[in-house]
């Protein structure tokens, strides 16, 4: 064993390729801040491409899980962590039909994540693509994978994706609020250090969801260098309808423009090398009155950290005298 791994070891790492790119499937990430509607998007989203004719993959990439349950009425995959557990418990092996389920056209599976407390989330990412891979995935036939992330991309697991170029490009979901921005600013951050370090996934933009006109997602976008893909707004027909688990990207349908609109930008915007924001820049966007930015840092004491005077104490340094 020893000798064999010493072998591989020393064997030449294969060059990188530089030919154009044949693969036809588009794998792209989106990000977001938890709760900020990416399952939402992606769900309608996958769902309008699939009506257009797309073959469509949707993998959530959330511990959470429940990237699909829109799209499945509610209901809850079979994660593919949680399957692959039993089976290999009962020694068996997974199959697609165990983790993978369809709608109208739709393909769909959860990652899935160690139980609270129980293990890293980012890890159990990881491992869920390690499983992928056994199943095939690089030989599968889709126009799209769309995967869902969660915005924590200081987590290995999280900017697998960007770190490795795993995806073409990614998109980010963000509202007119500070931390869905912050977040959005980070995954461009991520991107950046990865263009840097010679990868190529670029953001190819942004999608405002619960739109209420304020216009702070779109300051940020133009910031930083990415378009809007999309502005779903902040109407109650679509928040009652999606707490009901319905789906509103339907062709025909009073929302099917937005999703049309994003099918398109998903396909053509070209992934861009984005110039993310400082922290003093991302407030900036906002209001001093709903950030407190007009604040000015004043430094501590050894007094303030004690709670009492301090008495200077004697100094064991030597001083010279001019002479």
């Amino acid at each position: 064993m020893h000798s064999a791994l010493r072998q591989e070891a020393h064997e030449a790492v294969d060059a990188p390729a530089t030919g154009p790119v044949t693969k036809e499937t588009q794998i792209i990430a989106i990000y977001g801040k938890g709760g900020i509607g990416k399952s939402f998007t992606l769900a309608n989203l996958s769902y309008m491409l699939a009506q257009q004719g797309k073959r469509v993959l949707l993998i959530g990439c959330d511990p959470k899980s429940d990237t699909t349950s829109l799209l499945f009425g509610g209901k809850a995959c079979p994660t593919i962590i949680e399957t692959s557990s039993r089976k290999k418990a009962a020694g068996e092996e997974v199959e697609i039909s165990d983790v993978c389920f369809k709608r109208d056209g739709v393909f769909a599976m959860e990652l899935g994540g160690p139980e609270v407390g129980r293990g890293c989330g980012g890890r159990g990412i990881i491992h869920g693509f390690e499983l992928l891979e056994k199943l095939g995935f690089h030989e599968w036939g889709f126009d799209y994978v769309l995967l869902d992330f969660l915005g924590d991309v200081v987590c290995g697991g999280f900017g697998l994706p960007i770190a490795r170029d795993m995806c073409q490009k990614v998109i980010v979901v963000g509202s007119n609020d500070l931390q869905s921005l912050y977040v959005a600013n980070n995954v461009c951050s991520a991107v950046e250090y990865f263009r840097k370090l010679g990868g190529n996934v670029g953001v190819a933009g942004m999608v405002v969801n619960k739109d209420d006109g304020t216009g702070e997602a779109a300051a940020f976008a133009k910031s930083v260098g990415i378009p809007i893909l999309a502005a779903i707004p902040a109407d109650e027909d679509i928040r009652k309808k999606s707490a009901n688990y319905q789906i509103v990207g339907i062709p025909g349908g009073r929302w099917a423009s937005l999703f049309e609109e994003l099918a398109v930008g998903l396909d053509e915007a070209p992934p861009l090398r984005p110039t993310p924001l400082d922290q003093d820049g991302l407030l900036a966007l906002f209001s001093s009155h709903d950030t407190g930015r007009d604040y000015v840092l004043k430094p501590a004491s050894q007094e303030d950290m004690r709670g009492k005077p301090v008495a200077p104490k004697p100094s064991l340094e030597v001083v010279y005298d001019n002479a």
